[in-house]
């Protein structure tokens, strides 16, 4: 009986050394590459996972097991009955929606944790094209949202995707590209880099850039005054948890934006179904959740993340769905836009 109890011990003791790599090592790495639904990209090896950790811009609630904030000043959406049976197999935006070319965009955060605010105007932009039959497709500002919505939490050192949603509702925003494209009123002023990943751009800095100043002002030369280029949201609401809620409002009304806690093995995805594999915790990450499929047999939510194409499967990635993997079905936003009242300004079209 002694030597079995030390066997088992000495098993538990290798078990949990597997378990619990240094993050972003090449042991890590090869740990994912051997036993996971995913695939690792052995290029990720000796990033720093500490600048990583303060990327993270959804804070997370105090639990042994964290998962994105607890939604608590939005209602949910009652709007419609979820029929189980109505729901497709699998389900992509892009294609569902092919007019609209923002449903395909992968945006870049840059060296600031503004992931709140980005899976939030992406969803607004394809929510607003969506719903106006392809005729509207104004670029909403990640930079506005950003500097000057004081309710949402700390700028590039983290926000709240529920309150993101109502500031839409309540104060509106303007339009604005990705980062040096001068197109719409205020495009987005931090620089775009490559997120731990060799790539086309120059590597992210490692530390936070500070949240740029609210301007409420367009960039020079743009036609329309920051007032009247303002767009704004009919309602914002939060989803639900089941799954077939959260599918029933994507092929319903378009993306949706969603969070998850983050582990040390997350940078490091390159394709396949991920699930949380070695490694601890880093922060919350906020997204877009654009569809649904299946991929050898392992169901997953299809996810566009905000650090541009170089990363990930061309800046994607696939999480495991109805499991609700790091908290991916626990924390899911959207609202409606204000179409009519839309379609009455000069469209944008960036």
């Amino acid at each position: 009986m002694a030597v079995l109890f030390v066997t088992l011990v000495a098993l538990l003791a290798s078990s949990q050394a597997k378990y619990f790599h240094q993050p972003l090592t090449k042991e890590a790495i090869d740990y994912i590459n051997t036993y996971a639904t995913w695939r690792a990209d052995p290029l990720y090896a000796g990033y720093d996972a500490e600048h990583f950790k303060r990327l993270c811009g959804v804070p997370l609630d105090d639990q042994i097991q964290p998962k994105p904030r607890k939604l608590g000043i939005l209602a949910a959406n009652t709007e419609y009955e979820v029929v189980e049976n109505e729901i497709p197999s699998s389900f992509d935006s892009r294609e569902q929606w092919s007019n609209c070319a923002s449903t395909k965009e992968i945006r870049d955060q840059g060296s600031c944790g503004s992931c709140w605010a980005f899976g939030a105007v992406e969803a607004m932009t394809d929510r607003i094209c969506i719903m106006s039959n392809g005729k509207l497709t104004p670029h909403i500002s990640a930079e506005d949202l950003l500097s000057c919505c004081g309710s949402c939490g700390m700028g590039c050192n983290g926000g709240f995707p529920e309150s993101a949603w109502r500031y839409w509702v309540e104060s509106g925003l303007v339009t604005g590209g990705q980062y040096n494209s001068h197109k719409g009123c205020q495009p987005y002023l931090v620089k775009a880099c490559d997120h731990h990943v060799v790539g086309k751009l120059q590597p992210c800095s490692k530390t936070i850039v500070p949240t740029p100043r609210c301007e409420k002002k367009c960039e020079p030369g743009y036609n329309v005054s920051y007032e009247d280029d303002k767009r704004y949201g009919k309602s914002s609401y939060y989803v639900g948890s089941s799954v077939e809620q959260i599918q029933k409002e994507i092929m319903t009304n378009g993306p949706v934006e969603g969070a998850f806690t983050v582990y040390s093995d997350f940078p490091s995805y390159k394709s396949g179904v991920y699930q949380h594999t070695t490694g601890v915790h880093l922060g919350g990450h906020a997204i877009k959740i654009l569809g649904w499929g299946t991929e050898n047999d392992t169901p997953y939510w299809l996810v566009a993340n905000s650090w541009n194409t170089d990363w990930g499967d061309k800046g994607y990635f696939k999480i495991l769905r109805g499991k609700d993997e790091c908290g991916i079905e626990s924390a899911v936003v959207a609202g409606m836009p204000k179409v009519a009242e839309e379609a009455q300004k000069d469209d944008v079209l960036l």
